[in-house]
């Protein structure tokens, strides 16, 4: 077993585990969109990011990649990740907004505007369809091409390819392909319909801190000073 510090609680996990890993395994939920269970990890869409380390040395990486180590600092919730988190969010909004699973996302963490130019692609990047394929259908039929801004996903020369057969599992996968419930024409950029209430207690605090209720409940961080300065 691994000992090592996950939000200031000593903990375990067994070798070879991701941090991820770990934070499912102690019931921390952290926000995925390319890893999907069942898939190898490709830490693309930046989601799951965690602040590791302490102090100046303290950096940002994707939990789904980062193999836990002994004696690791993971911090799950700290203002630098909700930032970050918050802005990868509004990024794949302006990519594809009619994601009814980005949309979800927006609203889980109170993203309500998009500072970037929208530009309804059809495909956001994650390869989950691509991994699906090659290592849960044993197909291989799609794949990455070109690079950078040119980069897609498409069959070998763009024709159809024999190796696939139709299963559909590239489909059922795809986050890009759940439309969002206003439909494809929807009036606005970010629906908000399901909005969550925002982390009242990130201001104050470095780390969230409300492990219990719903976001704000605690009122330690608006309208209470008292309890706040209790708590620090």
């Amino acid at each position: 077993m691994i000992n090592f510090t996950l939000n200031g609680l000593e903990v375990q996990s067994d070798e070879g585990s991701t941090i991820l890993d770990a934070c499912k395994f102690y019931g921390i939920e952290i926000p995925t969109l390319c890893y999907y269970e069942g898939l190898s990890a490709y830490g693309g869409c930046r989601l799951c990011l965690v602040e590791i380390g302490k102090g100046e040395n303290s950096r940002l990486v994707s939990s789904c990649t980062y193999p836990i180590e002994e004696g690791l600092i993971v911090r799950t919730n700290t203002k630098r990740v909700i930032r970050a988190r918050k802005m990868m969010i509004e990024l794949l909004l302006s990519v594809c907004p009619q994601s009814k699973t980005i949309q979800d996302l927006a609203s889980k963490f109170h993203v309500t505007a998009v500072r970037f130019p929208v530009r309804h692609e059809d495909c956001i990047l994650c390869g989950r369809c691509v991994r699906m394929c090659k290592e849960q259908m044993q197909g291989g039929a799609i794949g990455f091409t070109a690079r950078g801004h040119k980069k897609k996903i498409e069959t070998p020369f763009n024709i159809k390819s024999d190796e696939c057969r139709l299963c559909g599992g590239c489909i059922y996968v795809c986050p890009a392909c759940q439309l969002r419930c206003q439909g494809p024409d929807a009036p606005t950029d970010v629906c908000s319909g399901c909005l969550a209430l925002e982390p009242t207690c990130i201001e104050t605090h470095d780390d969230y801190q409300c492990w219990m209720g719903t976001t704000g409940d605690c009122g330690t961080c608006e309208g209470r000073p008292d309890q706040t300065k209790k708590q620090k």
